[in-house]
């Protein structure tokens, strides 16, 4: 959906406040053609400003989503599906969604898991055996980890706390 149009820029105009845009934080294409579209552009001048920003390397949709995805693990603790959910609707390449994950450590993907698993299924002591373990799994599954992986976190728990 186009963002509503603001005053309208011509192109120079668009490409300064374009550049720093840019360069204030990673942007994906999808978002910096939006915002180029917000000023009120043509599809020829969006065109234009697009390679230019790609030749300058203000944007490089790789190095995004890397960062991306690398910083919704560290920051936000979100599993791969959740992470690559999120960079499909950025409307990120299929390859460049596959490279960003291997930024994302296994062992520390693991981890963080067996982490968030843990505090999980402590926080909810005093429910039934199976209702916590539904909503243990319910949390890690909305956070984006992997069905199987929680399977195995969850099988981890309960053989370290026979309760």
């Amino acid at each position: 959906m186009p963002l509503p149009i603001r005053n309208r820029l011509s192109p120079d105009q668009a490409w300064q406040k374009i550049k720093h845009y840019c360069a204030y934080q990673e942007r994906c294409h999808q978002e910096t053609k939006d915002k180029l579209y917000g000023y009120g552009l043509g599809k020829t001048d969006v065109e234009q400003l697009l390679s230019r920003l790609i030749e300058e390397d203000f944007l490089n949709e790789t190095r995004f989503a890397a960062q991306f995805a690398g910083g919704h693990f560290r920051m936000k603790q979100w599993g791969r599906v959740k992470i690559v959910h999120a960079l499909q609707l950025k409307k990120v390449s299929s390859y460049n969604i596959k490279s960003a994950l291997k930024v994302i450590d296994e062992a520390d993907y693991r981890h963080v898991l067996q982490q968030l698993a843990t505090r999980r299924w402590e926080a909810l002591k005093g429910e039934q055996y199976l209702n916590r373990q539904a909503k243990t799994s319910d949390y890690l599954l909305r956070k984006g980890f992997e069905a199987a992986l929680v399977q195995d976190a969850i099988r981890t728990i309960r053989g370290l706390n026979r309760d």
